[in-house]
């Protein structure tokens, strides 16, 4: 079912709930399926219908949402991209593009638009760059994500009577998902746009559940309000975290998965990663014999179709079904915890060695000063590359001296593992999901960023 049909069942049987609060004000579910119907009435009236793609981007998130769940409730296939990008930016990440929606969609008079939905219709896209910083359109049946709603809010407790913190942009896969989620359980979506962690103690006496990603949950923390669950995805989530949201009494769902494969793994309890309900994994052997990892592959009925107009990117699929982004993890055995250490992609080759740069952070996110941090291979000319650490420390706050992180990495990490190179930097360039873009960090430290400084 579309999530817009959804949305017009929530009204029918409590209009006055809340459905949505963003920047300029709520609407309650009845306002807002008004809303979606008149703007899908305004696209059928261009001749946008089913199969049709429709690119989005619109800085507004209700207006992106109302937007999106027209195109949806109409039978299109909605591209949520970046709001900032123009038409040229548009039609090099997706060629072909249909109807483009730049501003917010105008309502149209008439009746209750109806769409005779199958399972398998292509439906949804968002794009994905990972830590690489290049956008692909992932494209996917609208099943392929509704059809895990009912276990999301299992695993989450999520109800219709819950309001949904979700403090990122909709062009990510993982908000985008937050927001569709929320919507379809008859809960209240939270949309506070741009800058959301400045208004946090405010929105968060209200939110009961929260989606994001690891590194804003220490700020979620401070002021925890009403809220109960959080809802953990995008990266690893240290212990120590976790262990501070449960004595802030705040229950933390983690998981592990891509835009490319939807959900793979989630730990609800704190006991570890777990597959998520309808998924198999796999963790097959890559690189040298002995290496000790492998590669993560996933086979289940939420995997994406693949890249719009079949760009190049990190999905694989074999003969039987099962898929890979190039994620590497521990061996893994039926009824075991997944440890998932990091992107294939983003292994260093030093000396011999493969070293995973998840790794390495974790140690180093604990000393104090660190803000964040970035580990990347830079170029050796005899050992193929240098394990080299870029941390985040704010202008106001001097990154702690050298000689504290190298006992530390001392400490915690094998020989190969520890930095050679170090260097500090204000503030980390991020992907839209919050997540430190690794590939822009390597690409303006081999251009000398003077705003990169080397610390001795």
């Amino acid at each position: 079912m579309p999530v817009a049909q959804h949305v017009m069942r929530h009204a029918a049987e409590r209009p006055s709930r809340p459905a949505v609060c963003g920047p300029q004000g709520e609407l309650t579910y009845a306002q807002f399926a008004e809303r979606i119907h008149g703007a899908a009435r305004h696209l059928l009236g261009r001749g946008i219908g089913p199969g049709e793609p429709v690119a989005i981007g619109l800085a507004d998130p209700v207006e992106l949402l109302t937007a999106v769940l027209a195109a949806d409730l109409a039978g299109a296939a909605p591209l949520v991209g970046d709001p900032a990008w123009g038409r040229e930016r548009w039609s090099s990440v997706a060629a072909g593009l249909g109807f483009h929606v730049d501003a917010p969609l105008p309502g149209a008079a008439g009746p209750a638009v109806r769409h005779d939905p199958r399972p398998g219709d292509r439906a949804w896209a968002c794009f994905s760059s990972g830590s690489t910083g290049r956008p692909r359109a992932v494209v996917r049946t609208r099943a392929s994500w509704t059809e895990s709603f009912p276990h999301l809010g299992e695993l989450a407790g999520i109800g219709p009577d819950d309001v949904v913190l979700i403090p990122g942009p909709l062009v990510s896969s993982l908000y985008a998902f937050a927001a569709v989620h929320t919507l379809a359980t008859g809960a209240t979506a939270l949309l506070p746009g741009r800058r959301p962690f400045r208004a946090l103690p405010g929105l968060l006496a209200r939110a009961t559940v929260v989606h994001l990603v690891p590194h804003q949950l220490p700020d979620v923390l401070e002021h925890p309000g009403a809220l109960r669950v959080a809802v953990v995805g995008g990266a690893a989530l240290d212990p120590e975290t976790r262990a501070a949201a449960v004595r802030a009494g705040v229950r933390v769902v983690s998981y592990y998965g891509a835009t490319e494969l939807s959900f793979v793994a989630v730990d609800a309890d704190g006991g570890g990663l777990r597959p998520f309900p309808g998924v198999e994994i796999e963790v097959r052997p890559a690189g040298p014999p002995g290496g000790g990892l492998g590669e993560v592959w996933a086979r289940s009925p939420w995997l994406a179709e693949g890249y719009l107009g079949d760009a190049a990117g990190p999905l694989r699929r074999d003969a039987d079904g099962w898929a890979s982004v190039g994620d590497v993890a521990e061996p893994y055995r039926v009824g075991e915890v997944l440890r998932v250490r990091g992107r294939g992609d983003g292994a260093i080759q030093t000396g011999g060695a493969t070293v995973v740069p998840e790794d390495v952070e974790e140690v180093l996110r604990k000393v104090p000063g660190v803000g964040d941090i970035v580990v990347i291979g830079s170029p050796h000319p005899s050992l193929g590359a240098v394990v080299t650490a870029v941390i985040e420390a704010e202008c106001a706050t001097p990154p702690p001296p050298r000689a504290l992180l190298e006992a530390t990495a001392r400490g915690g990490l094998d020989e190969a593992q520890r930095p050679r190179r170090w260097y500090a930097v204000p503030s980390l360039p991020r992907t839209q999901t919050g997540k430190p873009a690794r590939a822009q960090v390597a690409a303006r430290l081999a251009g000398g960023d003077p705003d990169i400084r080397r610390l001795i």
